[in-house]
Order: structure tokens, then sequence, then C-alpha cells
């Protein structure tokens, strides 16, 4: 029985008829296990305390050296001569709730009960888009700081996603302890720096507005865009209304006889959106589906418009703004207002801003605009 060996293991060949083990001679219980397809594996044997005979699997030879399978070994049987048995913390933690669990019971208890739709739709696309991919198959109890810092890493081009995503994580994992999932004071986004986010602010100029305008108009000549999304970009430019009010709202939320929309939930609670004479006709020339509640209406019966970015990214780069948002498209609105010498009260009760800080923010910057100009 000799000492195993990257050459030793490299040279053996596998029995067609049946598996066999090959024994180190140095590290008692250390073995490797060749099968007749030619796969060869690294194992301990062991021992519990309640004498059952028991084989944890270290790794497969090729993925993982000679040497390294021994120190693993080693490492096992510390852990093992301390009581530990390491094919039963395999087994519990195959059975245990993982990131994906958890991120399903985080929506159907937490976020779709508290949270507003559009809230949840946030939730639901760092989810899937994000947190799923990078750790949705591993245990909740086993995820670590290092396994959230590098996600977070991951998302460095897109720092606010990025920081928004740590946001829901550290409520899943608050959550989880809460559940028992996790013990408490576990939760491992603690502690991991956000980025930093430089204040941006894009407004467009009544020459980039008209540039907007001429492609829009194409693409609807061409009938290259779904109408909805016209729709729903004009109406941004024209309302300073914020995307997800502009996607879910209703016919019934718009008083034509009083000019303007009434939101009974938004952001900010139920407010008013004043529409100028150009929102009005631009509203008035939206077709209305008799089995539709939505103005600007979704690809299924019955529903309302949900994607758009993928479309705007080809429509501002069409027309020569690939900085730009489509919230910028809002504040755009406000500017363009104060250009023209409307009163920044207004352009904040036309905003829906009701948070002196927020609007505080934005009158500076209005101020700025219109001074620089």
């Amino acid at each position: 029985m000799p000492k195993l060996t990257k050459r030793l293991v490299d040279n053996l060949s596998p029995d067609a008829n049946r598996d066999y083990i090959e024994w180190d001679s140095e590290l008692p219980e250390f073995g490797l296990r060749v099968w007749p397809s030619g796969r060869k594996a690294y194992f301990v044997r062991y021992r519990t305390k309640q004498r059952v005979k028991r084989y944890k699997t270290i790794g497969i030879h090729g993925k993982i050296t000679t040497e390294q399978a021994r120190t693993k070994a080693i490492q096992y049987f510390g852990r093992i001569y301390a009581g530990e048995d390491p094919v039963a913390e395999d087994i519990a933690m195959r059975q245990a709730p993982t990131i994906r669990n958890l991120t399903e019971r985080y929506l159907q208890e937490h976020s779709e009960v508290k949270k507003k739709p559009s809230s949840v739709r946030f939730d639901r696309f760092k989810i899937h888009l994000h947190i799923l991919p990078a750790l949705g198959a591993k245990p909740v109890a086993a995820i670590t700081r290092a396994d959230v810092t590098r996600l977070h890493y991951t998302m460095r081009s897109i720092p606010k996603t990025a920081n928004d995503t740590l946001a829901v994580l550290s409520k899943m994992f608050n959550l989880a302890e809460q559940w028992g999932w996790r013990p408490d004071g576990s939760n491992p986004v603690r502690h991991i720096d956000r980025y930093r986010i430089a204040s941006r602010e894009r407004f467009l100029s009544l020459q980039e507005f008209a540039r907007l305008g001429n492609v829009l108009v194409e693409e609807e000549r061409m009938q290259g865009v779904f109408p909805s999304i016209i729709n729903a970009i004009r109406l941004l430019i024209v309302t300073g209304a914020r995307l997800s009010e502009i996607l879910e709202l209703r016919w019934d939320a718009i008083d034509f006889e009083r000019s303007c929309i009434r939101l009974q939930e938004s952001k900010t609670g139920a407010k008013t959106i004043f529409l100028s004479a150009a929102a009005l006709e631009l509203i008035r020339s939206i077709e209305r589906l008799p089995d539709n509640p939505y103005v600007i209406v979704g690809h299924k019966p019955g529903t309302h418009l949900v994607h758009i970015h993928h479309q705007w990214y080809r429509i501002r780069a069409k027309a020569g703004l690939d900085d730009v948002r489509l919230h910028d498209l809002r504040h755009s609105y406000a500017s363009v207002g104060a250009t023209l010498g409307m009163s920044l009260p207004i352009i904040g009760k036309l905003l829906g801003h009701t948070q002196s800080t927020e609007f505080s923010i934005l009158s500076t910057r209005l101020e700025m605009t219109r001074d620089s100009g």
C-alpha cells in the first residue's frame, strides 16, 4: 500500500468490471476510489460517535491535486476528532433553505404585502437579474460576507443598482434571522461599504427635445416600436410624471374637464398631475381599448406596458442622447418650465414633490440652470 502521489494516481488504470480503492500508506483512512469509467475521487473514511461508518468525498482528481486532497483530509480528521460529522452536516445543508427559498418567502410575506406594486417590481428585477444567478442555489445559512461583497463588486459598473441590491439582501437576511434560518446578528451585508453615487441631473435642451421628437415620429412612421412605448415616452415629456405613474395610468384617473390626472396612489401618496393642452391632446389621440383600463397598454390583453428601457436605449442612441435616462425627461420638463419663467412652486406641484428636502434640492439645481442660461 504505497503513498498516494500524483504520479501513482495518474498511472492507476480502471477495472472494467468494478470500482476499487487505493489507500494511502501515510495517512490512515485517506483513500482514492477508481471507477470503471476512469473517474477518480479522493475521500476519507471515519466512524461517528454512534459507530456509523461514513465516507466523505474530498474531490475529483484533476480538479484537485493529490496534495490538496491530503491537506483537506487532515482538516476533516481534525473536525472528526473534535466530534463533528461532515457527512451529516452536508445532508443538513442540502435540506436547508436556499437563497431561492428566501427570495420566494421575502416576496410573498414582505414585499408583496408591505410595498407598492412598483417597488415589488423593482425587488423582482433585482432578485431575478442579480441575486438568484449569483447566490440562488446556496443555503441561506452558508452565505458569508465574502459572497455578498463579491456580488456587489461584480455590479460596480451599475453602482446605484448594486447598492439597491444590497439593501434588498440586507432586509432578506434580517428576515432570515427572524424566521430562524440564520443565527441572530449574522447578517452578512453588515459593514459592506456602499458605492458613492455622484449627484447627477441631466436636463435636455429644447434642441434635444426636438431631436427626440423627430426620432419618435420616425419610429411611429416606420412601425419599428410598439406604439405604447412611443406614447409612454411622449407622456413622460409633456407631463413630468414618474415612469411608474405613466405605465400604470388608468383612463378613470384622467379628469378631462379639469385638465388633470388624479392618482390615488403614487410614490408620495395621492396626488394630482395638471395637464397642458399638449398633454391633453396627446392623451386624446391614444386609442382607448374597451377591454383594457390602462392608457399605456401592454402586449397581453387587459395589462399595462411593463418593459420600456431596452427600446428607450435604442431610441435615445438614435437621437444622440446616449447619456439621457428616462427619469431625466421628468426633470427636463421642470427645467423647460423654469426657462419659460414658470415659478418653482408651480413646477414642484406639477412634479408632485411633497418633501421639502427633495424640492429644495431640485429648486437649487433649477436656479443654477436658469442662472447659467
